[in-house]
């Protein structure tokens, strides 16, 4: 009976080691980089592009202390 403990040790660990198998599939590794080279670029880009826009748009904004004239009034 000393021997069948043995054995059902090495049963169990490759039991798990096959359920584990789903892991390491291709699919389900670090493919997402793969398959959006680039990706990551511009996301920094487009991050840059709003963060100037903002920038330009407050140094551009008009003042609130001048006075707007309707166009029917002078």
């Amino acid at each position: 009976m000393a021997s069948s403990g043995g054995g059902a040790g090495k049963n169990t660990a490759e039991f798990f080691r096959r359920r584990d198998g789903w892991r390491k599939h291709p699919m389900l590794g670090n493919q997402l980089r793969h398959a959006t080279p680039g990706l990551g670029i511009a996301l920094v880009a487009f991050g840059i592009y709003l963060v100037g826009e903002q920038v330009y748009n407050q140094m551009n904004a008009p003042s609130h202390s001048h006075h707007h004239v309707k166009a029917g009034e002078h």
